[in-house]
């Protein structure tokens, strides 16, 4: 972003939190226009207007947080950074059980490609099985039902940093336990 624009997307936010909708309308379509630019090497075309989208949705939730005395581009390429944080994170998460054509090919014809995803989460399964109960409930938790360490936070009375430290052990033990296997 360069000063000029910043300093006028700025001053249009500023215009907005006082509840001018000409103002905001004008923002959020530079907003968009920028997070395409920043967002489509991150995540590439086919995932851009999605990830934009939420970036707005995220700029709409947060806008009271902007403080008026300070620039907007670190605080709009923060929500940005985390937008497509997340969205590469889902995307890790599809891929991990995603089976490539190439490599479906290369099973032996008795072995079709769902008992393959099978037979991986079975070994899962069964290393998770011998994590910690807690630690066990937080991996699943975060990595099988999509829950945010916020939701397993309130629901095992930690704090979030506790869930973060605890899902990132386990991960540690799953990846020893499923190396061994």
């Amino acid at each position: 972003m360069r000063p000029d624009e910043e300093k006028h997307l700025t001053a249009l936010m500023r215009r907005a939190q006082r509840g001018d909708e000409d103002a905001y309308a004008e923002l959020l379509g530079a907003l968009a226009s920028l997070a395409r630019r920043f967002v489509e090497p991150k995540v590439g075309r086919s995932l851009r207007d999605d990830v934009v989208q939420e970036i707005l949705i995220s700029v709409d939730r947060a806008r009271h947080t902007f403080d008026a005395g300070r620039p907007l581009a670190p605080w709009f390429y923060a929500i940005v950074r985390r937008r497509v944080i997340d969205m590469q994170r889902r995307q890790g998460r599809i891929a991990r059980f995603e089976m490539t054509s190439d490599l479906a090919q290369e099973l032996p014809a008795s072995m079709p490609a769902r008992e393959v995803d099978e037979v991986d989460m079975e070994l899962v399964r069964i290393a998770l099985a011998k994590l910690p109960p807690r630690q066990r409930d937080i991996v699943e938790a975060i990595q099988l039902h999509d829950e945010s360490t916020r939701t397993v936070a309130s629901r095992l009375g930690m704090s979030q940093s506790a869930v973060k430290v605890a899902a990132h052990r386990g991960y540690c033990a799953l990846r020893r336990l499923l190396l061994a296997e």
